[in-house]
């Protein structure tokens, strides 16, 4: 912990993360206690400036926190209509009959939204009811009190140099104090990391897993526009090099998300999953969509794979672990933001009822009950074994197995218990030398875009004058290791151009980080086979500003 001086603030709760779950956990302890003191810190320049979701919202979540959202006026209207899913060849495509799907994979009663957007609403419904919200504000540092709690974040930190200096206009930030500290910063969020490692969280869990979601926004050709349209596909352009999918969303205003999922649990180093995001859009069914249309959006975000057998403990010392920071996401719905915003209830109530008896500091055991035997767990557990069908046996065992699977947990029953995920992300990376090179086909700049063009449609921003951040533990193994054993593949995962091996006349390669390019997807820090780079937040304000994703 930092020795600086700085001024404190007490509240009851301090959130980190705007969030779903976030904004679902302000909003509620201020529905049981209006006369709570209730904070929210966001590092994007405002809300919803950094939520990248898909996103077809289950809106169970929002029926329990806010049961009357429609005559609020909430942004959600654009109710699914149509289902479809299909298998894709080079060329050609084969639907998949919905009759066949299990029933948890239907979309109806479901809508097409921005998350980004819902969650602004949201925070208008907390500020109604008083919740104290600072957007700009990364919180960088945990504050435990004597007995090793968490006792607070430091917020606002300002002015550093790019060498960690304190610079002429250094802002030290504030402490900011709660009886529990919340945190909903997403998938791999740089505290939640801190507090899963300090406390031992996963240590009765199977490893996280993870994939990489990038996801543009279009407005398409009126006549093509099909409100309500949702469209998932398997197969080309992966391959078996790597697992994932797509997904095209219709929303209103004839606007079209196009998005595309890598796992990244793959073995060969040369896997771009960007290019092949970008040649996706070239499958004939696609590029007739997107014909005629114009790209209005671009944005990147890692998302948690690992599901119920990866859910670390999500009480600690002091606080809590809401939605992604946990890992929420039920993998084969490609579905998060409902549990999101159910932990943030659930994690509010705990909150509420342990501060009524008179207590601070502690392990809100009521809460990670909550989440393991209540919605949340349910939903978690019936799919449990899909990723790891599909990680271990592939494309084909994940359609036929997992999907069986999901038919016996319907009834409420697994022949196959609970499976394991195997090596974590970074450990399933193979070396270049056992594998083959892939050949990307070269963006057009029509249907398909360099990785640099497509990031200032990200409307990304750093202050350049701020210390990098991203972290090298060792600055010495991406040249040293990683460019040899791994054919630099930092250089292809990272879907925002950060990464880069220079190698100049007469002098040796150097490895360049472009921070200011920086998506804040985190898989940097998820995928890196040394484990040697770490992610952590920069000046508050600064990142992507995502209009309507």
């Amino acid at each position: 912990m930092s020795q600086t001086a700085r001024e404190a603030m007490e509240y009851d709760v301090v959130i980190v993360g705007a969030g779903p779950a976030g904004l679902s956990a302000a909003i509620r302890l201020k529905q049981l206690d209006p006369e709570r003191s209730v904070v929210l810190l966001e590092k994007g320049s405002e809300v919803g400036a950094h939520i990248l979701s898909g996103a077809v919202l289950d809106p169970c979540g929002l029926d329990a926190l806010l049961p009357d959202w429609k005559d609020r006026g909430a942004p959600v209207t654009v109710k699914v209509a149509k289902d479809n899913f299909f298998f894709l060849g080079e060329s050609g495509k084969a639907r998949v009959p919905n009759v066949v799907m299990p029933p948890l994979m239907n979309n109806h009663g479901n809508y097409i939204v921005s998350m980004g957007n819902v969650c602004r609403w949201l925070a208008e419904q907390a500020e109604e009811l008083g919740v104290e919200i600072f957007p700009g504000m990364s919180c960088s540092e945990l504050v435990f009190d004597d007995e090793g709690a968490v006792r607070g974040v430091v917020a606002g930190e300002f002015g550093r140099n790019p060498d960690g200096s304190e610079g002429p206009n250094y802002e030290p930030g504030m402490e900011l104090h709660g009886k529990y500290v919340m945190l909903g910063e997403g998938v791999r969020g740089s505290l939640s990391k801190q507090v899963i490692a300090r406390y031992g969280l996963d240590a009765d869990s199977d490893v996280q897993k993870y994939g990489l979601g990038m996801k543009e926004l279009w407005e398409i050709d009126p006549e093509k526009h099909r409100p309500g349209t949702v469209t998932h596909t398997m197969g080309w352009p992966l391959g078996s090099d790597a697992g994932g999918g797509s997904f095209i969303y219709h929303l209103d205003n004839n606007q079209v998300y196009v998005g595309f999922v890598v796992h990244l649990g793959y073995a060969n180093p040369y896997v771009n999953p960007y290019l092949a995001f970008q040649q996706f859009k070239h499958h004939p069914m696609v590029a007739e969509l997107l014909k005629g249309g114009k790209r209005v959006a671009y944005g990147a975000r890692a998302i948690s794979e690992g599901g119920w057998q990866s859910l670390p403990k999500v009480a600690f010392q002091g606080g809590a672990l809401l939605g992604c920071a946990a890992g929420m996401v039920n993998v084969p719905r490609i579905k998060g933001n409902h549990n999101a915003m159910l932990s943030g209830k659930a994690a509010a109530e705990a909150a509420h009822e342990a501060i009524a008896a008179g207590r601070s500091g502690d392990v809100l055991d009521d809460y990670d009950a909550a989440v393991r035997s209540g919605p949340i767990g349910r939903d978690l557990r019936r799919v449990r074994n899909v990723k790891p069908i599909w990680s271990k046996y592939g494309l084909t065992a994940s359609l036929a197995l997992g999907g069986f699977d999901m038919w016996c947990n319907t009834a409420g029953f697994s022949l196959l218990g609970t499976l394991k995920h195997g090596k974590t992300d970074a450990a399933a990376t193979g070396d270049a030398a056992d594998h083959k090179q892939l050949d990307y086909p070269k963006p057009d700049g029509t249907l398909s875009f360099d990785r640099l063009t497509n990031v200032a449609f990200s409307f990304t921003n750093h202050e350049e004058s701020q210390p990098a951040h991203l972290k090298l533990k060792d600055p010495a193994i991406p040249v040293a290791v990683n460019l040899p054993k791994y054919a630099g593949l930092s250089q292809r995962y990272c879907p925002a151009g950060v990464y880069e091996f220079v190698t100049e006349e007469g002098r040796d390669t150097r490895f360049v980080i472009n921070f200011q390019n920086c998506v804040h997807c985190k898989t940097c820090d998820i995928k890196d086979p040394s484990q040697n780079i770490v992610w952590t937040v920069p000046q508050g304000g600064d990142g992507p500003n995502y209009p309507n994703m």
